[in-house]
Formats: structure tokens, sequence, C-alpha cells
């Protein structure tokens, strides 16, 4: 495991990097999700998952979040694609890379999911995990997590739960083109989804599985937004077996 440490418009993003004993690797970029970092259960264990089949991976904490530089109240979905543009940017520079995947989950799926609509010829395969595209939605009605606002007059700073998030934030998010730029990936996609997400309604990945042209949709029965410890293991695998899949 290697610390990696980027930077972006003056902030440093600070992840790890796991390499396989090989020449040569396929790399995973795994991205977290909204007030999230890159050491939660799905993502350690997904890392942990693809490195025994010889699989490299790269996690990254989004500005803001962990142990990166930011404020979580200047954090925006729009500043994260710009983060993981240069997370992109540092494993394109990687020696012996070959092929590059995108593991994201929750806003990280959405991220994930226009990031791959900006860069089309550069991953060779996606998956969004929970991908949390209602968050226009839920901007546009004025809610998150619970949390109400007047969506007309934003204000400057809204708490949701222990954490205070900028109004800029929800002013991006009611008009975010998630689909319309997720639509340019025309390669595989894998969209994982509990049907028992109490966060983001599964209506999300029927979305983007109606906007893709090369997607399949993994219904993970009775699972939660974060696939708790039971559910884990299925998530883990269907990802794991849709990198490592032969073509």
């Amino acid at each position: 495991m290697m610390n990696v440490e980027v930077k972006r418009d003056g902030l440093t993003l600070r992840g790890e990097l796991v390499v396989p004993e090989k020449d040569s690797y396929d790399i995973a970029i795994l991205m977290h999700g909204f007030t999230g970092n890159r050491n939660g259960e799905l993502l350690t264990a997904l890392a942990d998952a693809l490195l025994e089949k010889g699989v490299a991976s790269v996690r990254f904490d989004f500005n803001g979040h962990g142990d990166s530089d930011g404020k979580l109240e200047d954090m925006t979905v729009l500043n994260e694609i710009a983060d993981a543009k240069v997370i992109l940017d540092h494993v394109r520079s990687l020696e012996h890379v070959r092929n590059i995947f995108l593991f994201g989950h929750s806003q990280g799926g959405v991220v994930a999911s226009m990031i791959a609509g900006y860069y089309p010829e550069v991953f060779k395969k996606v998956i969004l995990s929970a991908p949390a595209a209602t968050l226009k939605d839920d901007a546009i009605k004025g809610e998150c997590q619970g949390t109400t606002y007047d969506p007309v007059q934003i204000p400057d700073k809204i708490h949701v739960h222990e954490h205070t998030i900028g109004g800029f934030y929800f002013r991006i998010a009611q008009n975010l083109p998630i689909y319309e730029i997720a639509s340019h990936y025309t390669g595989e996609v894998l969209l994982l989804h509990g049907d028992s997400d109490p966060v983001v309604n599964k209506i999300a990945s029927e979305r983007y599985h109606d906007v893709y042209k090369n997607s399949k949709l993994h219904i993970v029965k009775g699972a939660d937004h974060g696939f708790g410890p039971s559910m884990q293991p299925e998530a883990t695998q269907a990802a794991v077996d849709f990198f490592c899949k032969e073509d």
C-alpha cells in the first residue's frame, strides 16, 4: 500500500494506492459518497477483494472529506468531478497500467458517471453502487436526508445531521445534467442497488439503466444504502466478477 497525494486548485487530496506484484495490471478508481471517506467498509472490502484477483486500486478522500484538504461546506458535485479528474490524471501517469476501471458509491456514483461521460474512451468498465442521482430531485424539492429548506431561496449554509453543507452545493445540484453527461459513456456498466435503500431510491439506477447502451442492473435483495455486513459480500462479489471477467 502506498499513500497518494495529488493537488487540485491548491488543495491536497489524499488517498491510497494498492498494487499487486505483477509486471502489468488493471486498476480501479474507487469513490466514496456524500460525507463519507475512502476507508468505508464497502471500498476497503472491494480493494482487498480486487487485490486478491491481481487488480490494483486507488481510493481517495474528496475535498472536505477524510484526510483531504478543504471544508465540507465548500464541497460540490462539480468540484468532486474536478477531484476525480486529477486522480484520473495520476492513474494515467502510472507505469504498467493496462485497463482503468471506475467504481463510485452514492454521490461518488454520480461523480463516477459524469467523469466517465467526460472521458468515455479512458475507462474500460464502470460500476455505480447506489448512485445518488436523486440528489438533483431532492435539491429541487428542498430536501436532504431529512433536512428541508426553501429550494427557491437557498440559504448559504444548511445543517444536515452533524454536517454543515454550503448552499452552493444545492444550487449546483438543482441544475446538474447527470444523465445527459453519463450517457456519453458507452462501455460496460454494472448498476448495483439495494431494494431496501432508504437514502437513494432504486429508481436512480433504473434511470441510468435506461440511458446507458451497455448496462446490467443488479438489485441486491434486502440491502440498504451502504450494503451492510450481511449484504456486502454479494455486492463485492458482483463488482469483482464484473471487473475481472474476461471479454
